[in-house]
């Protein structure tokens, strides 16, 4: 089947009390991967991809990227979406739009909320006539630097979430309830209560960042309270990482430099088995 709208994986995900998981992917490896993978456990998931990846560290074009998604995703049956994660200025995200992303994000987060609502409205409206759907953020979710006090002090506040929602008119929204970017320091404890709240002040999905480390009983009932997509970068390429120090260590003794085909289905492999046990916390 082709790519399915992420606004139309959130209401699946929704409607059966779970929350898909969105899988940042640095190459065909890992979407390959990801899309396979949920085709196996029969579970809808979406392939996302972080502009600072294509930019600053050359892995992939935006174009390219959601080219191959699509390909692959006409060969599954299960509903995959496409997604451009975190992009700070209106020109990129209309730009990835026009080049086949049907699902950005625009992070004005770190802005003055007058501000955070201006261009997300912008792009919003943008976005909308164009077909593509819009995920915003409110609250500072940030990297996992910050004490437990500093990081209270961020966290998004469910009557302003409200009012976000309302003058944005966006499909999706991030929220920061105890969850951060990166490698966590100590054990997260996500403001179960603070999530329930804007859910009750929201009318749009909800999505987690910064899924990387979160127990997986904290999640589960997260996504019973109303966060519909979930995202996973850190640990997914860590995972990556691991496969390739391992098979380097296999190979390295053996003078055959053809043994560099064998690298894909060999981390493919290694991915399929991290993935089958992480797409099992969705429950559609």
């Amino acid at each position: 089947m082709a790519l399915e709208s992420v606004k139309n994986i959130l209401r699946m995900a929704d409607e059966a009390g779970t929350s898909v998981i969105s899988f940042i992917c640095i190459d065909y490896n890992m979407v390959y991967s990801v899309i396979k993978t949920a085709e196996k456990a029969n579970t809808p998931a979406l392939v996302m991809l972080l502009p600072e990846h294509s930019g600053k560290n050359n892995t992939f074009s935006i174009k390219g990227f959601a080219e191959t998604a699509k390909d692959l995703a006409a060969g599954v049956r299960v509903p995959i979406g496409l997604h451009l994660d975190h992009s700070y200025d209106y020109e990129s995200v209309i730009r990835a739009i026009r080049l086949g992303f049907p699902s950005v994000m625009i992070d004005g987060s770190a802005r003055p909320l007058k501000e955070n609502i201006e261009l997300t409205k912008k792009v919003a409206e943008a976005a909308h006539i164009l077909g593509a759907d819009v995920e915003a953020e409110l609250g500072t979710i940030g990297l996992e630097t910050s004490d437990s006090a500093e990081k209270k002090g961020i966290y998004t506040d469910p009557e302003t979430a409200g009012l976000f929602c309302r003058e944005t008119n966006i499909d999706s929204l991030a929220i920061s309830i105890g969850n951060a970017h990166g490698v966590y320091r100590e054990k997260p404890v996500l403001d179960i209560q603070r999530l329930e709240e804007i859910n009750a002040a929201t009318k749009v999905p909800l999505v987690l960042h910064g899924g990387s480390g979160i127990p997986d009983d904290q999640l589960r009932e997260a996504f019973k309270k109303g966060i519909n997509k979930f995202n996973v970068g850190t640990e997914f390429i860590g995972e990556y990482y691991k496969a390739l120090v391992d098979y380097t260590r296999l190979k390295e003794k053996e003078d055959n430099p053809f043994k560099l085909l064998e690298v894909p289905r060999f981390v493919q492999e290694r991915l399929e088995t991290y993935l089958e046990a992480k797409l099992k916390l969705s429950r559609f």
